[in-house]
């Protein structure tokens, strides 16, 4: 077996042709990508500007210079934190486990992070906030949002969204508009096959980021990371993969996460994209992908391998194994979908994992008017609110706030640990 496994070695020889690619002066992708970071002032600059832009006082300032009414809000966030309104971790425990909690041994390197998908809307965040408040319950520690970036910028939601979640501590991740999904920023269809989320099957067949599009989303993305200090993305295709490891390797300090629209969902697919990770990564071990998510039907032995790969690369404590514990209850899986019981399972023995809720709890889903469904996350916000969703929506939204709790709750009933909003519950 031994003499068997040894034909699978990478030469050197393999190893320096593709460093010799890379280093080509006429190689067309490299000078691509090159060229769009030479376009934003290099990498230093780029950084700095980032880091200008991400600041809370300056997301602020920006706020209060279009009199936006999220200040109010942000302020009123910021008050609730800094006088303890928002329920402490031994709290939490004691409300679940009664006295118990107090002589009981919690393991924090086993602790799963609570995350949320979509919140499209800040006033969203903050309904969110003042329920956690009056039901002292607890708010995630990481947000997806999948809504348009221009939109964002119109109604000044990219900046109250950044801010909030520097007030709470939490990661947030964003979706550039550059996706095969939609027409992309410049308003020109990505995709000429697809028309829209009526024809998202067309996603199966690899095309999410076409042709030319993924050095426009190399493009758009250094631009919303100088401007509003976007640092995390979702990524969806194995060519934009591949761009941000390449801008991660060149100095640029950003992140992603992999979409589940990727299909990881084997331990060999796994392997291919955290061999990619580790080939790229900078000379101190890290690597942009921050975030993995897995197939919805990947099961526990597939994540447990590739938690096994990722730690042989040493990156436990960077990447995050992102999986879904429900999902929208139209438009993507068969319901029921819940995989509470199979995280409680791993939830002991894999580290840096998340438990993603993309929907409420099915049998609470199922009795609602108006049930959660992904494709409504592509409807433009003028369009819900003539269609008079938005208040369904954030019922929908709220659901899944629910379903992080009940996540939450069976974790510290197991006595097993959890990762919310920092900021707010404290240690």
């Amino acid at each position: 077996m031994n003499s068997l496994r040894e034909k699978l070695k990478i030469s050197e020889e393999r190893l320096k042709e593709i460093n010799d690619f890379l280093m080509r002066e006429d190689n067309p992708l490299v000078n691509g990508l090159i060229k769009i970071v030479e376009k934003y002032g290099g990498v230093e600059e780029i950084n700095r500007k980032a880091r200008e832009a991400r600041k809370l006082e300056n997301l602020m300032a920006r706020l209060e210079e279009r009199n936006s009414p999220y200040v109010r809000d942000l302020e009123w966030l910021i008050e609730q934190r800094d006088k303890g309104a928002f329920i402490s971790i031994p709290e939490y425990r004691r409300k679940i486990l009664g006295e118990k909690a107090d002589s009981m041994k919690f393991d924090e390197s086993f602790a799963v992070t609570l995350e949320i998908s979509a919140c499209n809307f800040f006033p969203w965040l903050i309904e969110e906030a003042k329920k956690a408040i009056k039901q002292q319950d607890l708010m995630p520690a990481r947000y997806i949002r999948v809504r348009s970036m221009k939109e964002q910028v119109e109604d000044g939601d990219i900046l109250a969204f950044a801010a909030a979640m520097q007030i709470i501590g939490a990661t947030y991740v964003q979706t550039l508009d550059t996706k095969g999904t939609l027409p992309g920023p410049d308003g020109q269809p990505i995709n000429v096959h697809l028309g829209g989320p009526e024809t998202i099957t067309g996603y199966f067949g690899g095309v999410g980021v076409p042709n030319e599009y993924a050095l426009k989303w190399v493009d758009e993305f250094l631009h919303y990371y100088t401007e509003y200090g976007i640092e995390q993305v979702l990524n969806i295709n194995i060519g934009t993969v591949m761009l941000g490891y390449w801008l991660h390797k060149l100095g640029i300090d950003m992140e992603f996460k992999i979409s589940v629209y990727l299909g990881n969902d084997n331990p060999y697919s796994c392997f291919w994209t955290l061999m990619t990770a580790k080939l790229f990564s900078r000379d101190d071990g890290t690597t942009p992908l921050i975030g993995f998510n897995l197939s919805n039907s990947a099961n526990n032995e597939t994540i447990e391998l590739a938690a096994y790969i990722r730690k042989a690369f040493d990156f436990e404590d960077v990447v995050r194994i992102e999986h879904h514990i429900v999902e929208t209850y139209k438009s993507i899986v068969r319901q029921p979908y819940d995989r509470l019981d199979e995280l409680l399972e791993i939830a002991d023995h894999v580290k840096n994992i998340s438990a993603k809720h993309e929907g409420g709890i099915p049998e609470v889903e199922k009795t609602r008017e108006h049930p959660s469904d992904i494709l409504e996350y592509f409807i433009p916000k003028k369009e819900i609110i003539e269609k008079g969703l938005m208040p369904k929506l954030l019922i929908n939204y709220l659901d899944k706030h629910d379903a992080v709790n009940r996540t939450a709750k069976a974790l510290t009933e197991r006595g097993l640990t959890f990762i919310a909003a920092w900021n707010l519950h404290k240690k």
